[in-house]
Order: C-alpha cells, then sequence, then structure tokens
C-alpha cells in the first residue's frame, strides 16, 4: 500500500511562503540601515572637503565672510597663486617627494626580504624571536622616543631628509612585517621547493618567485606608507634642521601662526598637498583592497 499525500492547506501554505518573504525584509532593512550609516560617514569626510574645495577658490574678501558653504563669486585661483609663492612649493614639493618616494622603496623592500626569512624559519629561535621584538616595537611609537631620535641624529649626522627616511622605514618596519609575514604564510612553499630542486639559490628563488606573488600585498604596503610619510608632521619638524629642506606639511604650519587670517591661502595650499596622495590612493585601491583581504586565510 502507498501512503497517500495530503494537500496543504492554504493556512499552511501561508506560514511555509511566510518565512522566505519575512527574511527578505529584514535583509532589505538591514541593508538600508547599513547604507544610511555608510552615508552618515561620508559626510563627515566629504563636508569638510567640500569646504576646502569651496574656500580654496574664494577670493580673500569672500574668505573671511564666515560663509563656509556659500559658492565663489567670483572663482578665483589668486589663492593658489599665493599659497604657491608662500610656501615655495616646487621645493618643498621635491622634498617631500623625495622623502616619501625613498620611503615607500626601502619599506617594501626591506619588509619583504624580513618577512621572508621569519615566515620560511619560523622553527628557528633567532627569527621567532626577530618576529617578537618588531611586533613589541609597534608599541614604541615615535612620539614616545622624539627626543632621543632627534639627539642620535644630530650627533651622526641624520638631522636631514636622509634621517627623516631611514626613521620613516624602521618606526613602519613592524606594521609592514605583520602584513607581508600574514601573506607569506599563504603561499604554497611546494613552490620553492621545486626552484631548490632545479638548484636556484634563497636569494634567487626569492626575487624570481615569491616576490612576484607579493605585488597586492606589496601594493598595500605602499600606499600605507606613501601617505604616511607624505602626511608627517612631527618627524620632518623635529629631525630636519635645515628650514629649506622642510617638507610641505610643516612648511603650511605658518598658516596657523602669521597668515591664520587668510583661509583661500590656508585651503589652497592644503589642497595642493593634498592632491598627490588623492591621486595615487584612486590608481591603487583595488591593490590595496586585494591586499588586505589576501593572506587572511590559508
Amino acid at each position: 500500500m502507498t501512503a497517500q499525500v495530503l494537500p496543504e492547506t492554504p493556512l499552511q501554505e501561508e506560514v511555509k511562503n511566510s518565512a522566505p518573504r519575512r527574511r527578505i525584509r529584514k535583509s532589505t532593512s538591514s541593508a538600508w540601515i547599513k547604507t544610511l550609516l555608510l552615508a552618515l560617514c561620508s559626510l563627515t569626510v566629504l563636508l569638510p572637503f567640500l569646504v576646502a574645495v569651496l574656500m580654496a577658490f574664494k577670493t580673500t574678501d569672500q574668505a573671511i565672510l564666515n560663509q563656509a558653504f556659500a559658492l565663489p563669486k567670483p572663482w578665483s585661483i589668486e589663492g593658489f597663486k599665493e599659497a604657491w609663492t608662500l610656501t615655495n612649493f616646487p621645493r618643498t614639493f621635491a622634498v617631500s617627494v623625495l622623502i616619501t618616494v625613498f620611503t615607500v622603496l626601502f619599506s617594501v623592500l626591506v619588509s619583504a626580504m624580513a618577512s621572508y626569512a621569519i615566515a620560511r624559519n619560523w622553527k628557528r629561535k633567532f627569527f621567532r624571536f626577530s618576529s617578537y621584538y618588531l611586533m613589541a616595537a609597534m608599541f614604541l611609537p615615535f612620539p614616545v622616543l622624539a627626543l632621543s631620535q632627534v639627539k642620535l641624529s644630530g650627533y651622526v649626522g641624520l638631522d636631514n631628509p636622509v634621517g627623516v627616511i631611514l626613521l620613516h622605514v624602521m618606526f613602519g618596519l613592524s606594521f609592514n612585517v605583520l602584513l607581508f609575514t600574514a601573506f607569506i604564510r599563504s603561499l604554497p612553499e611546494e613552490l620553492e621547493e621545486s626552484a631548490r630542486m632545479d638548484g636556484a639559490s634563497p636569494w634567487r628563488t626569492f626575487w624570481t618567485i615569491i616576490f612576484p606573488l607579493m605585488l597586492p600585498m606589496s601594493a598595500t604596503v605602499a600606499i600605507f606608507a606613501m601617505l604616511s610619510s607624505w602626511n608627517d608632521f612631527m618627524m620632518p619638524s623635529m629631525i630636519i634642521a635645515d628650514p629649506s629642506l622642510q617638507t610641505l606639511p610643516v612648511v603650511q604650519k605658518m598658516f596657523q601662526t602669521q597668515f591664520s587670517n587668510n583661509y583661500n591661502v590656508s585651503f589652497a595650499s592644503y589642497l595642493l598637498a593634498m592632491a598627490p596622495s588623492i591621486v595615487a590612493y584612486i590608481f591603487t585601491q583595488k591593490w590595496v583592497m586585494s591586499g588586505l583581504t589576501q593572506g587572511a586565510v590559508k
């Protein structure tokens, strides 16, 4: 005998179909809440940026009227011209670019090589201790060691942009090694074993096989190092002794003192300084995001 399947009643069908509809409504409301929170967070960044743009294109008379959101009438670039002259923009821009480029270059190379050595020699005590030492150094930021670093830099003749480059690389080493080590551990060791069987040395294995695979994480480390170095104020202001070799953030300090009322000049200078970092992030954000997600899971 075969059992007869009774047809579902209208009440059973309604209960069965209501569950997916409730889940859809719940997910939709959750998405709206998240979108609203993201929009509010975006406004905290976009509104100040809008004020900076509007103020930068105003004349001096318009800027002092305390109407931040009013459109410039007429649009003027006199603030940019004056900021270019007051900050000696070509020279300070060149110094900032020089420090940032070498900081990014050495940060990627030194951190990548150190991370590879630590990740592939983790069973050895020296490399484990090196990793713990670098991680502990993350709790010693530059402001804590500022006075000693200023004294040492002056004693050895590194009170110049070269000293700032070295300190940027060293103080960023802990965080960069943390990122690179997690990424390298996600790479299969069989690639290196096959290279060793073909007679490749560890040095050649790293440069021909491992380092090309680290490009997403290298882009992540590079953009973090670039933003940190380009926007740094404290370290260059305390280390560099020659005022003519100061960076843009340090030179812009004068707009908070003798030119504090020239809002259009101040904001124009800030926009000129922000432009390179914004452009760099726009063109590298896809590698930054992929680098942060890769290596999180093996």
